[in-house]
């Protein structure tokens, strides 16, 4: 019994903080390391975990094979709302980042009262760091990741930039350097490109990290996403090109180039955290952050095939998430999980990988699956919204049990099934179907005219090389599997036609027809009704969207050349 004099209470609150301390370091110790992988616009068929018979991705197969393959997993259509999303486990309809991304000098981002993973993760102990992509905001320092989590941020804020002179074209009044360590602007890192820099920041952070303390590292790539429309928007260092000399379409050669250095910066990264001791207590998750921009959408040469639409709509294409976890703590691996999970379901579920416990976290639209993937059990998502944008005509996707509805321009102008480029010709000629490979052909009065929207690169001369091949993970850490493909099925003659849900909803039955070739609303009336009042009772929960006008006072002329924070809060 403690004697209640001040030099007694004096040891007694001693020995509580320093108990305190003991446990909390000891439960520290025995945390697991995380590492966040975002690629970014890598689309369905990117991988040759999916079957893609171009690009062969033997470091992100080996993960995903040893690992938990994510076949029913959803993203956003594009790439700010995912981010906010994967940050906050909340949707973005409720955070008010369900239209478009943050471009240019927008005055908005992720709302600074949503709590995010690093600073969630530096509760339980966790060392923080960044390095890539933010695009969640950067008009006030306030919005900034080292202001919200972050102990160290390397790399850009905006959403796309040139991979050599980091230069962030909004258009061309507005352009500028977007190139840092934390807040200090980097200008004598041109000709250096951003995916080769990214992984030796990601492997130096490793090497040095005292793994008496739990790391979590969020590195979210700048690949695959096209660089700069008034440059070069895809750019690989010559090497990497040279590995795909069997593509002959040049636009998908340089792609693919690109994915070969993000597959080798997975590999570097995975041989670091071997070469530490650290993997046997590691998990890794990766995803991308939306659907590919295929078929020069964007200016850029991703796939989805066979899956329908692009990056930017509520298609299959636009929203069906390349992504798996791997771990040695996973209590089952090597296997392909079905049930359906959404890209804000990351934060509980890697909380509670970590030892925290869920339900601390308020408001949130994401659960909590880490038992349900560690054990392959069934998960408690029932259904996932994949949006709800208000902005315009407005548009709006849902997905319940089995089923998706389709209400409104989900992209009416980007619909169609595109093959990956291969030949020369395919570039020019759109390539949205082959005969012999793939069936059912249009006429060319159905085939959409979108040339407007494409962007066709000039040059045909190879690029210059630059960089060094980087070293994957260990031959030993490889694990083989079977791809896991879609299976469409024959493609009906009246596919291209059957559905236009601006003119009145669309309904599929997605694991019987994950190609969305089949508009069954007509014959569910009933269940179109459901949906319908369920998409209302989302939309009755909505914020509205936060985008505004671009503000003048944030061009890079008036701030030395560069994009930096401009408003004081």
């Amino acid at each position: 019994m403690w004697i209640t004099t001040p030099s007694h209470v004096g040891r007694a609150a001693l020995f509580y903080v320093l108990t305190i301390g003991l446990i909390t370091g000891c439960l520290s110790a025995q945390r697991p390391n995380i590492v966040v992988i975002v690629a970014d616009d890598l689309g369905w068929n990117d991988v040759s975990f999916h079957g893609s018979d171009q690009i062969p991705t033997p470091n992100i197969d080996a993960l995903a094979y040893g690992g938990i393959i994510l076949n029913n997993y959803y993203v956003s259509p594009i790439c700010t709302p995912t981010r906010g999303a994967l940050m906050s486990g909340r949707h973005p309809i409720h955070t008010g980042l369900q239209h478009s991304v943050i471009y240019a000098s927008e005055k908005y981002g992720l709302p600074l009262e949503e709590k995010i993973m690093p600073q969630w993760f530096k509760d339980l102990g966790y060392r923080t760091h960044m390095v890539g992509k933010w695009h969640l905001g950067m008009f006030a320092e306030e919005y900034l990741p080292t202001l919200r989590g972050f102990e160290s941020h390397y790399g850009y804020y905006q959403g796309c930039e040139d991979y050599y002179d980091h230069t962030y074209e909004a258009n061309p009044e507005y352009w500028g350097l977007d190139w840092r360590r934390n807040l200090d602007l980097i200008r004598n890192e041109t000709e250096m490109y951003s995916t080769d820099l990214f992984t030796a920041e990601a492997v130096n952070i490793i090497k040095k990290h005292d793994t008496k303390e739990p790391l979590f590292l969020y590195l979210p790539h700048q690949a695959v996403h096209s660089g700069n429309t008034g440059g070069d928007p895809l750019q690989a260092p010559q090497h990497y090109v040279d590995r795909f000399l069997h593509i002959k379409n040049y636009h998908r050669r340089l792609f693919a180039g690109m994915v070969a250095a993000l597959d080798d910066s997975v590999g570097a990264v995975v041989k670091t955290l071997e070469s530490r001791g650290m993997m046997n207590n590691t998990i890794i998750m990766f995803t991308t952050d939306n659907g590919g921009p295929a078929n020069g959408f964007d200016a850029n040469a991703a796939n989805n095939f066979p899956l329908r639409g692009v990056k930017a709509t509520l298609w299959e294409g636009g929203v069906r998430g390349v992504g798996f976890i791997h771990s040695p703590l996973l209590q089952k691996q090597g296997y392909v999980y079905n049930n359906m999970l959404h890209v804000c379901d990351w934060l509980p579920t890697l909380y509670s990988a970590a030892g925290g416990s869920p339900r601390v976290m308020k408001n949130l639209d994401g659960y909590d699956h880490w038992e349900a993937l560690s054990r392959n059990r069934k998960g408690k998502r029932k259904e996932i919204l994949h949006n709800i944008d208000p902005k315009g005509q407005g548009h709006s996707g849902l997905r319940v049990g089995d089923y998706k509805i389709l209400v409104g321009d989900v992209g009416m102008a980007w619909d169609d099934w595109y093959p990956p480029w291969q030949n020369p010709a395919d570039t020019e000629s759109l390539h949205v179907n082959n005969t012999e490979k793939y069936g059912h052909i249009r006429n060319n009065d159905d085939t959409k005219s979108v040339n407007t929207n494409l962007y066709y690169l000039e040059k045909s001369s190879e690029i210059e090389s630059k960089g060094e091949i980087l070293n994957s993970m260990t031959e030993s850490y490889y694990h083989k599997g079977a791809p896991v493909r879609v299976n469409c099925g024959p493609k009906p003659f009246n596919a291209s036609t059957s559905c236009d849900p601006r003119k009145s909803p669309c309904l599929f039955h997605i694991p019987s027809d994950p190609c969305e070739y089949n508009n069954i609303a007509y014959q569910n009336k009933d269940l179109v009704i459901q949906m319908l009042a369920r998409l209302m009772q989302y939309q009755n929960t909505m914020v509205p969207p936060l985008n505004g006008p671009v503000d003048p006072a944030g061009n890079p002329k008036y701030h030395d050349g560069a994009w930096v924070p401009w408003v004081k809060l």
